[in-house]
């Protein structure tokens, strides 16, 4: 079987047994998958896959892939041009019998949760959260990922642009700039006043600003003040758009426990980020558990192409957060 995971940070391939008895076989490139006007771009995205993939499945002695899931940021939004091409463009030059097209946060939650119910909050460049019950009357429940410029707050890219924005305050000598992060920034960027320039043409900017985020927590973690409230207010909105999807305690059976994970590469920041959030979401919801994630989206993309090949996929489908064909 065949896993796609393709974000902000790059696409990452996996291929593997579908009893997952052996471990898998896998492909990074630190490249996103472009987009234009159609969204992502499925000719892009099979560039890039389809040789990676063809590779790691003679290295695995295999002809074909029985199952596939392919999970990208976007999905749900951006992906008409992958729901119309992959499902025949997979089955000619791979063998695809059965695909599943999921929304990054999708592939989230199997790899936090498997096919359990419960809650995710995937924190990478952007930021979602993502529940279910696992009913297809419940479906799915989602908030935010909205991307950098409508939403995905105290997500990398948030966490990025709020601590270059108190950086170059401090540049123009307004108030609430932080004189810690105008050096950090300079460190890595170059000059204050170039930074606009370095930032506005790319066009992987919500990863060139999700990269100043471990900046902003080594600030904080060292007593900077502004960074501090960067983080506590990024924890805050973590915290709210998890509770935006978690069902309120009378509409949860009393002998069942709501869990939450967390997800993604933003957590790996560490204690600057993870002891606000925590208090944040004992005040919000008061009513879950904050449970380890047993893996990461890529897991997650690995378990569904699984369940897809045993016939035992759980996780509700929805036309655009999660959709099969074959």
């Amino acid at each position: 079987m065949l896993a796609v995971d393709s974000g902000g940070s790059g696409v990452r391939i996996a291929v593997a047994r579908a009893d997952l008895d052996a471990p898998a076989r896998t492909w990074h490139t630190p490249d996103p998958v472009a987009t234009g006007d159609a969204g992502i771009d499925a000719r892009a995205f099979l560039a890039q896959v389809l040789p990676a993939a063809r590779r790691l499945l003679r290295e695995a002695g295999a002809e074909r892939a029985d199952a596939a899931c392919v999970g990208a940021t976007g999905m749900a939004s951006l992906g008409d041009d992958l729901r119309e091409t992959l499902p025949a463009a997979l089955r000619a030059e791979l063998g695809v019998g059965r695909l599943a097209l999921a929304a990054d946060a999708v592939t989230a939650y199997a790899g936090a949760l498997g096919q359990r119910p419960g809650a995710v909050v995937a924190g990478g460049t952007g930021m979602i959260a993502i529940g279910s019950d696992l009913s297809r009357e419940g479906g799915w429940r989602r908030a935010d990922g909205w991307g950098h410029l409508l939403g995905d707050l105290g997500g990398g890219a948030w966490l990025g642009q709020a601590g270059l924005t108190a950086a170059l305050r401090a540049h123009d000598g307004r108030t609430g700039g932080s004189a810690a992060l105008l050096a950090r920034a300079e460190a890595v960027f170059g000059p204050a006043a170039g930074l606009p320039g370095k930032l506005y043409p790319r066009t992987d900017r919500p990863a060139v600003l999700a990269s100043f985020a471990p900046e902003v927590a080594r600030c904080a973690a060292a007593g900077d003040p502004v960074a501090r409230r960067v983080l506590a207010t990024a924890a805050r909105h973590i915290a709210e758009t998890a509770a935006a999807v978690c069902p309120r305690p009378e509409g949860q059976p009393r002998h069942e426990r709501y869990e939450v994970a967390l997800t993604g590469g933003l957590f790996r920041i560490g204690a600057p980020l993870l002891v606000p959030l925590r208090a944040e979401l004992q005040q919000q919801l008061p009513y879950a558990e904050l449970v380890e994630a047993a893996g990461g989206p890529l897991d997650g993309a690995l378990r569904i192409a699984a369940a897809l090949a045993a016939d035992r996929l759980l996780l509700p489908p929805d036309p655009f957060m999660l959709s099969i064909s074959g």
